[in-house]
């Protein structure tokens, strides 16, 4: 079963017709996203900590990030993907077990250090993607972040070369976080040779416009539940102040 749904989330990466991703941070959630139609679920590590009373950058304890994951695997139909930051430290083999016992078929793994937002050495980075692909098989569909636009120097090279190791290494698709401009990325995506997630923010493509530059994955990262949290806190503040709650909008 698990290998099953791999090959699913794995073959939604089409380039031009990307899997739509709105991340989620609990089970209600991960069951409301499943309701409106998508086909896969994927967490998000910032949401999900946030949700867990820890900050996010590797802040959660492993066994309380996986415990989450496990609880939104057994309340969807689909193939859950996890965001795991860089792995919480543990070794790829250990990494690889603890996420197939959640029932998660999918990770992300960045390639700056959480604690420091410095930038892992692409070639050790790459050992370690190798490493997890090794101990996992084809049952887990690795998403490579590379952290380049948003800890390194921002250029199409330095992202090029992450990515393509990479992919070298085993991941199934490459995620430059921060990038936005409309044609880096479709030049990126030309000349990368592999699937490419996009996080979409306000100011960036469209879903629709993503994919006509060959985009095979969009996130929507933690911005959903920072949403959310912004109107949760406006129906605080109006009981707070007397206020009727369900009129807020």
């Amino acid at each position: 079963m698990t290998t099953d749904r791999a090959a699913v989330l794995r073959a939604l990466h089409v380039p031009g017709a990307p899997l739509v991703l709105p991340n989620v941070w609990d089970a209600a959630s991960a069951r409301a996203v499943r309701e409106a139609g998508f086909p896969v679920v994927a967490t998000g590590s910032a949401a999900v900590a946030r949700v867990l009373g820890y900050d996010d950058g590797e802040a959660t304890p492993v066994g309380e990030m996986m415990a989450a994951v496990a609880r939104i695997a057994r309340a969807v139909d689909v193939p859950v993907t996890a965001d795991v930051e860089r792995g919480y430290g543990l070794a790829p083999a250990e990494l690889a077990e603890r996420l197939a016992a959640t029932g998660a078929v999918g990770c992300n793994l960045e390639d700056s250090d959480p604690r420091t937002d410095e930038l892992v050495e692409p070639e050790e980075q790459a050992a370690f993607l190798a490493e997890v692909r090794a101990a996992a098989g084809p049952g887990l569909v690795i998403n490579a972040r590379v952290d380049t636009y948003i800890h390194g120097d921002g250029t199409r090279k330095a992202a090029l070369e992450r990515a393509r190791l990479y992919l070298d290494a085993g991941a199934d698709c490459v995620y430059p976080i921060g990038l936005g401009d409309e044609d880096e990325i479709g030049a990126l995506v030309e000349e990368v040779g592999g699937p490419v997630n996009i996080l979409f923010r306000p100011g960036a493509p469209l879903p629709g416009r993503l994919a006509e530059l060959g985009v095979a994955r969009v996130s929507y990262g933690h911005g959903l539940h920072r949403a959310s949290d912004v109107y949760a806190r406006s129906l605080f503040q109006a009981v707070a102040e007397g206020r009727d709650p369900y009129a807020v909008r």
